[in-house]
């Protein structure tokens, strides 16, 4: 799997590599590299899925009010703050009638790609094997590399982005441990439906299989509806569900996340969880967690105007001449490059700020079998609706 393009330093002593051999495939993000590329030619960034602009006043000031009145100052405990966990519960029930124990089954995370990291870590040994859904966030790859197991692609194609589930039965082995889920996905948009729950929670229950399920995107659903695996028959004890704030509440720097599962599964992650970065962000939790009991307004109105902005984005790409592949979820859209004639979508990404000025994301770094994506270019749509219209003018260029 290419993660843009890996380094590695070696020590002048020995002359071996100073990056361990789990990692020495993992080099910078190509966000961190698309994203260095937009500011030196000062492009529009349509690469990296940050908001330019911040979530609703009120989350901020509750913030600065928990600042000022010394709230979260110190280290918080290391569950979360109970207040932020019994949000989290009250969130889970009222959207998905699933009832967790703020005390036991919830556990607050640096973001969720700490609750990944720490998940992976906690639940899997060496050579255990990990089947995953491809193309998939740079961090999974990562992560279970740095726990020492083995990743196994289930890939999602084009133009459905559909799991087959017969195939996904074929590839869990003896070795097989865990189902890594992703659903709205990242960066396809594909939301699994129902059926394909229920397929994939049987085959897990069949399997004695634990399941992570990345669910960041939870209330970015234009299509259908988000129906956690938890809540199936047989999922409650072997599945961690992961979700954060930055997503929904616009605040991406504020890093809060949270895992909800059973309890002896939620102390198994909190024990590696610990030991990564023990506790963060006090103040920002206690926003959040006013944050999470916001009316539905907050939440249908949010959705509205992404549906809005991935409508806008949508047409202006296709009128620039991209195939597109319409999300059903998440603030990305994948393209396709070829009706221009191209086939390297990494090149046509590095080409893309000079030619037009927006960056965008090559989806071939998100395979391990980058030949399955090698077309692909992915770009988010949750900015300001001036940025997306200069972004959609700038890209007309390309057969202007």
């Amino acid at each position: 799997m290419t993660q843009g393009r890996a380094t590695q330093e070696t020590s002048e002593q020995e002359g071996r590599p100073l990056l361990n051999r789990r990692l020495a495939a993992f080099g910078t993000t190509i966000f961190a590299e698309m994203s260095a590329l937009a500011l030196r030619t000062g492009s529009i960034n349509l690469g990296q899925g940050f908001p330019d602009t911040d979530g609703p006043e009120e989350i901020r000031e509750a913030a600065v009010r928990a600042l000022r009145d010394g709230r979260g100052n110190q280290y918080p405990p290391g569950p979360g703050v109970p207040e932020l966990r019994a949000a989290v519960a009250a969130h889970q029930e009222r959207f998905y009638g699933l009832s967790w124990s703020p005390e036991t089954e919830i556990l607050v995370t640096t973001g969720a790609t700490e609750a990944i990291a720490a998940s992976l870590l906690a639940l899997l040994e060496p050579g255990d094997e990990v089947i995953a859904f491809e193309p998939y966030y740079d961090s999974y790859a990562a992560c279970i590399a740095m726990a020492g197991a083995r990743r196994v692609p289930l890939t999602l194609r084009a133009p459905g982005f559909r799991p087959d589930l017969d195939e996904l039965r074929s590839l869990i082995t003896p070795r097989t441990r865990l189902l890594l889920l992703n659903t709205p996905h990242n960066p396809t948009g594909t939301v699994l439906t129902p059926d394909e729950l229920s397929g994939i929670a049987a085959l897990a229950v069949e399997h004695d299989l634990l399941v992570v399920t990345d669910e960041v995107y939870e209330h970015l659903v234009f299509t259908g509806a988000h129906h956690p695996i938890a809540a199936l028959p047989g999922m409650r004890g072997r599945t961690v569900s992961i979700s954060s704030a930055g997503k929904t509440f616009s605040y991406t720097g504020w890093k809060v996340g949270w895992v909800t599962g059973d309890a002896a599964l939620v102390a198994a992650v909190r024990s590696a969880k610990q030991y990564l970065t023990f506790v963060s962000g006090g103040p920002f939790q206690y926003a959040i967690a006013e944050a999470l009991a916001l009316p539905d307004t907050f939440f249908t109105g949010f959705l509205a105007d992404m549906h809005r902005k991935r409508d806008l984005l949508a047409t202006g790409l296709r009128a620039a001449g991209f195939q597109v592949y319409e999300p059903e979820g998440t603030y990305f859209i994948t393209t396709d490059i070829a009706p221009f004639g191209d086939e390297d979508a990494y090149a046509f990404c590095r080409a893309l700020p000079e030619r037009c000025g927006v960056a965008a994301v090559p989806n071939s770094v998100f395979y391990d079998d980058p030949e399955a994506g090698r077309s692909q270019v992915r770009f988010t749509f949750c900015k300001k609706d001036e940025v997306l219209e200069e972004a959609v003018t700038r890209l007309g260029r390309l057969t202007g």
